[in-house]
Parts: structure tokens; sequence; C-alpha cells
């Protein structure tokens, strides 16, 4: 309250001592005779120096405008506030204020002021505050003031880096700042810097100015721009010169599959790194030269970081080389190296070449290996190409032989970096299309991993021919997949994932009906998928020997043991047990035909008439006594000896036979057959009939006759035989008896014991 003591239309009111309090928003009235009058517009009593940290205010790119023209200022801190403001100093004060964004590539919040038109007429003098929304009238201390220097002209210079813009750390640069003659002084400004850089009076005329870093660290690094004061003013400032330090690590550029891309067809670039690069950019060089940056990606597999870039579609003039280089975020012109350059060649649609190794893809350490691209096709030139490799190998092709043209690309001692996926190409001139690309071939190097796995086989070591085989390659140490190989052979090796069991890892490789070509020496390694080309030390040997295999020998033959060579052998072995099966069945069915056809004979003999009628003058046939029995009757003897007589159908002939063969060796009489023809002979009122005589006592045996009898019937009587097979007869030790119709010879006799069916056949003598 003030009581003026004079006529006046003020009052003052005065804060003797400025404290934080007294930071608001006033308002003031008086009164007069006639009453109070209204509050006056609301005065903001702003105290700074509240917060003690203070924001920087600088030129996004120089503090140098051109007359008219605008410009943009950055306010920033790091520290985080609601509010930043603008203000134009005396005598023509002017206020802007913004919300601030936070940078993660800087890890400020800043924020961004056009502030224009500028003209020379006003002086722009200008400082940054920053303030919290919860006390508006509580501001941070000042910024460092920033005087904008305005041009009448419009002309700018020029601004370079030798010897480039890429300098690697601890390295010299020189900036090198183009002017006019009568240039008086040179201004070198450094993005997100308030104060000039650097300032250069030339000693002598000149059109230029130098500015040298003689060893090149982090804080050089950024964004530059320069200009010159003349008797005409101040310049504009030149075009931004962004001034990288690149570190040591250097990533890795290549091309997926190949650098030999199909003309028309996209391709694939990977930038590939060890180091936490938060993004890469790929440039590619020569003609117009261009840039792409992406964010990384970590590739948990690996251990790595990388990006990948799609190009294309691809033409012959793609030009390149290319390049890449990771970069931080927080830091984006603190660069990795630049990778080695990438060729990218165009390929069409030549036939491809063919790729082996000698002496074969599995190598031990030390060893020497050449591989060797081969084509029909008279390439003039090849080149071998190593996957997630920058380059090509170039080789000229040479004619072998009329047809053939191959080149020859020695790798030396084999070491740990020589595994891996090669491919080569063919080409008629190192300027002209390449061919398409050859079959992949790996080369797997041994010994690289400190693990020994173990080999085992089941059901055994030895197997025969035809059964099933299980070779298991087990590791108590983690492996994520497990390689067979087979002494000998060209390509046998066999992948399988392996499977965590029994606190082991594994993997089964079976073999179904298996032949001699799979008899050899096994043995087994394992590979992990961080290092698939790098093995593991190999298993102790393993023999698989396979017996009873038709056409062996002792000589081992080697085959191919790969999955389509098993598949082979199994097709061949099913089509031979196919035709076995189908010829024993032709042979059994011709055997039951042969069977049914003796059974129809058999059943026709059955029926023949029993009237058997001697031939006129042919004399009754006479049995032979065997000599001493120890049974009285004969046929209990022959049928202990189990003797049967032998019927068997023949062509109506007037004899009957009885054949016999006799056992050579002395004593024993072996198989004895008898061959009874049957046959059908009328003759009125006869039967043959059969009389057994008993031989007591061991006496001699009597003369046995058939005795006529006088058939009761005048129909034919079938007669059935029996077969006589099998029979071992002795020799009796006795004397030889005495008979009484005169001496007999002194061998065995034989006895065919014929047995009727027929209903009204003689009874057997049951004796």
């Amino acid at each position: 309250m003030q009581t003026l003591l004079e006529p006046g239309n003020k009052a003052k009111s005065s804060i003797p001592s400025l404290d934080w309090s007294h930071a608001g928003r006033y308002r003031c009235n008086y009164q007069t005779p006639a009453g109070w009058s209204e509050f006056s517009d609301p005065l903001e009593l702003v105290v700074t120096g509240y917060h003690y940290s203070k924001p920087s205010l600088s030129a996004q790119y120089s503090p140098a405008v051109a007359s008219g023209g605008n410009i943009v200022l950055q306010c920033v801190s790091g520290h985080q506030y609601d509010r930043f403001v603008l203000k134009k100093e005396e005598p023509q004060e002017l206020s802007w204020t913004l919300t601030p964004q936070y940078t993660y590539s800087t890890g400020q919040y800043q924020a961004l002021f056009s502030v224009g038109p500028v003209i020379p007429s006003q002086k722009w003098r200008l400082r940054c505050y920053s303030y919290n929304l919860r006390s508006p009238q509580l501001w941070s201390e000042p910024s460092d003031p920033l005087e904008l220097q305005v041009s009448e002209t419009h002309h700018k210079p020029t601004i370079r880096a030798e010897p480039s813009s890429v300098i690697a750390s601890g390295s010299h640069v020189t900036i090198w700042c183009q002017g006019i003659l009568n240039a008086q002084e040179y201004i070198l400004q450094k993005e997100g810097s308030s104060a000039p850089w650097d300032t250069q009076i030339p000693m002598e005329p000149g059109d230029k100015a130098k500015f040298s870093i003689s060893s090149m660290t982090e804080q050089y690094a950024g964004r530059y721009c320069c200009y010159y004061y003349s008797p005409a003013g101040w310049t504009q400032c030149s075009d931004a010169l962004e001034l990288v330090m690149t570190v040591h690590s250097k990533p890795q550029l290549s091309a997926l599959p190949s650098p030999v891309v199909t003309s028309g067809e996209n391709m694939t670039l990977q930038c590939v790194s060890r180091h936490g690069y938060g993004g890469f950019t790929l440039t590619r060089e020569g003609g117009q030269k261009t840039s792409t940056s992406q964010d990384s990606q970590y590739l948990a597999s690996t251990g790595q970081f990388q990006a990948l870039f799609t190009v294309g579609p691809v033409t012959p003039s793609i030009g390149g080389p290319f390049r890449c280089h990771g970069y931080y975020k927080r830091r984006p012109q603190v660069w990795s190296q630049l990778s080695d350059p990438l060729e990218i060649h165009v390929s069409g649609q030549a036939k491809e070449p063919s790729l082996l190794t000698q002496p074969g893809p599995i190598l031990a350490p030390g060893e020497n290996v050449t591989l060797q691209c081969s084509s029909d096709i008279s390439y003039n030139h090849f080149a071998l190409f190593k996957e997630k490799e920058t380059g090509l190998s170039y080789s000229p092709g040479q004619q072998l032989q009329a047809g053939l043209f191959q080149a020859s690309f020695p790798l030396g001692p084999v070491r740990v970096h020589t595994g891996g996926r090669y491919r080569c190409y063919g080409a008629h001139s190192l300027s002209s299309e390449w061919s398409a690309p050859s079959k992949a071939v790996d080369i797997l190097v041994t010994g690289q991993l400190p693990v020994t796995p173990s080999l085992s086989v089941k059901p055994g070591h030895t197997v025969s021919s035809g059964e099933n085989v299980t070779l298991l390659c087990q590791s108590w140490s983690q492996m994520d997949s497990f390689l067979l190989l087979k002494k000998g052979a060209v390509h046998p090796q066999l992948y399988q994932r392996s499977k965590f069991q029994d606190q082991q890892y594994k993997a089964e490789f079976s073999m179904s009906a298996v032949t001699s070509a799979l008899r050899g020496t096994y043995r087994c390694y394992g590979a992990r998928s961080s290092s698939p080309y790098q093995l593991s030390q190999p298993s102790a040997p393993v023999e698989l020997v396979v017996s009873g295999s038709s056409g062996g020998s002792s000589t081992q033959r080697t085959g191919p043991s790969s999955t389509a060579g098993l598949e082979t052998y199994q097709k061949i072995l099913i089509g031979v047990s196919v035709t076995f099966l189908l010829l024993l069945f032709l042979l059994i069915l011709f055997l039951l035909l042969l069977r049914h056809r003796c059974q129809g004979q058999q059943r026709k003999g059955a029926q023949t008439e029993a009237n058997l009628h001697l031939p006129t003058g042919t004399a009754e046939p006479v049995l032979r006594d065997r000599g001493p029995q120890k049974r009285s009757n004969p046929v209990a003897a022959i049928q202990e000896e189990d003797l049967y007589a032998a019927v068997k159908d023949t062509q109506p002939e007037d004899n009957m036979e009885l054949d016999s063969w006799s056992q050579t060796e002395e004593g024993t009489q072996g198989e004895t057959y008898a061959q009874v023809n049957s046959f059908r002979i009328q003759r009125a009122g006869a039967v043959m009939s059969r009389e057994f005589l008993d031989t007591k006592d061991g006496q001699s045996g009597e003369d046995r006759e058939m005795d006529r009898q006088p058939n009761t019937s005048e129909e034919p009587q079938d007669v059935t035989y029996a077969q006589l097979c099998n029979m071992t007869l002795r020799r009796g030790t006795a004397a030889p008896p005495s008979s009484k119709a005169g001496g007999l010879p002194e061998e065995p006799s034989v006895y065919a014991a014929l047995a009727s069916t027929h209903p009204h056949a003689v009874p057997r003598d049951t004796e």
C-alpha cells in the first residue's frame, strides 16, 4: 500500500532483497474520491537461478544468417524440465516457449526454436532458460548469450576436409574454408556449440583459411560449417561438413548367398560386427555415391550385431564397390572402420560348373586341400567364392582334354579359417556375365573342439547280411549335431541332430538290410551350430563286419554310405528277394501239380482189376529165403524193418517185374525198392493169392510158392499194392540153411507184402 503525499499518477513499491518467495504474478489498483479502480493486467515476476544447472544455446548450423532469413536455435540441457524459454534481449524483447524432447542419441533434452525473419536493423542477442510447471516463475540460470551475425549478402563459402572427412582415431586432419580474396576473418563453427570453434585472420591476402586438428579424438567428431567477414558484412554459413572419427573395429560385408547375382533380381548384403553398434550404414562408391542406414539386430546364435540391406533389381551397370560401417546412436559421428570393399558381379543363365575337393571334404589341420572347378563349357576364367567373405578368387581356365575346362584353387595347409561353404563360377572373360553358381561344397576341419565322442554298434560289430544295424555316437559335452564318416568313401558323411538323453548328447545312424558294401571302419565327429565347419576330435574307430554276403570277397569294398546309397542297396535287395520268392512259389506249384498227378495214377492203380494172369509159359515168381530171423513170421519181420511194396502204374505188359538194389557194404542191405507193374489180365476163374510159409526155430526156410485158388467171381477184382521204401536188411550170421528143394544161393531175400484193400480180398495172415 502506498499513500501519495504529493499529487501524482504513480506509486513505487520496492523489494529490497529478492528471494524465491517474491516470484509470482502481481496486479495493482488505486483509489480516488470516486472509488477503487479495476486491477491492472498481471505482471509476472520471474526469479532466475532457482536451478543451478543452466542450459546451452547454439545455432543448429551456425550463428551467421542472411538478412531476412530464418535460423534454427537449439536449447539443450542434461536435466529434465517441463519448458524451455528463449528470450531476445533489449531493445526489442521477444520470447518463445517450447516443450523439450528427449534425444536418445545424445541423452539430453532439447528444444529447437525457429527465429526470424532476421533483419540487420535489430541486435539479435539471445539466451534460453528452463523451468517446471509446478513453479513456472522459478527459472534456471540463463544460458550463455548467443549473438546472431546478420549478413547483407547471400554468398557463402565452401568447406572440405583433407585427407577425408572420415578420420581414424589419432590421425591428423585439415579443414579448409574457401571464401573470397578480401575476406578479413574466417570462423569455424561446430554444430551444438554456442561459441565459434576456431577463428582465423588471414596474415596475407587469400581466399581460404586452414583449420588443423593434429590428433583426431571423439570431441572433434561432429558437423561443421564456416563463414567469413568482409567489407560487405558476414556471409552465410557454408554447407555442413560431417567429420567422423573411426575406431579400430571393422565390420564384415558379404553378399547372401554370394556376390554373383542374376540380372534383374534383388540381392541381400549383410553387414556384421561383434561390437555393439546401434546401427549400420551401407555406402555405394563410384559413380553416384549413395548410402542408407539401418538399426542393428543382435544375433544370439552367433553373438554378433548385423543389418541386412536389400539392393536391386540388379543390372550390369550397378556400379560399386560397396562398403559398410557401424555407428553408435548416442555418438552418431563415431564410426567403426569401413569394411573391405565388396564387388558385385552379375550372372546370366549360362550352365553352372562343378566343384570338387581333393583329397576330400573332411580334413585335419595341416593337410593340403585343392578345390577344382570344371565345366564342359569353354570358360576362360573361373572364380571361387566362400560364403560370408567379401571377394572372389580368380583363376584362368585350362583345357585338360577335349570338351573339359578346369581351374584349380589350392588352399594350402588346412587352418581353422579354411572351413566353410564354397561355390565356383565360370565366365568367358572377367568383364562378361558370370555363369550360374555351382553346387555348394563344405570343407570341415577336424580337431577344433576339445571333445572326443564315442561310437558303438548295435547289435554288434559282426552282423549277417540283411540285418539292421545302428551306430550310436554320443558325448558328455554339448554337441548340436554328429557326423558319421566311413574310411575310404568319397562322400560318406551322414548328419544327425543330437538328442539329449541320459545326461548325454546322442545321435543314432540306422542302416537297414546291410550288405557287404557297408562294411568297413567308421568314426564319428561332433559339431556345434555356432561353428558348423569346425569338428571335434574323431571317435575311436569301429569296424563293421558283414558276414554271409553272396558275392563277397576278402577284399574290402567301399561304397557310398550316404542315405541315398543305403536306399539304393535296399531297393536292390528287395528286388532280389521278390524274385527269389516268385521262383520258390513256382517251384512249390510245380511240385504240387506233380504230386497231384502221382496221386491220380495211384488211385487209378487201386481200381485195377485183381485178375492177374501170367502169360503162358512163364514161370511163377519165386521168393527167396531171407535166412535166419528172430521171428518165425516173415511178415512181422518185414513190418519191423519198415518194408513196403512199391506200386507203379505202367503201360499194360505181359510180365510183372520185381526190381531190387542191394547195399554194397557187406553185412547190410540199404534201401531196397520193389517196382510192381500193374496191369489187367483176363483169365477165367483164376485169381492170385498169397501164402506165407512159416520158418520155425532157426531152421532153413522152405520154398514159398503162391498157390492158385479158384476165383469165386467171374468179374475182375481190384488189387492194391503197398509201397516199399527205406528198408534195411542185415545178413544173418548163422550157417546158411538147406532147402528141401535143393540149395539156395547165400544172399538175403527180399519180401514184398502185398495187401489188398478190395472188399473181397483174401484176409491177411494174423500170425
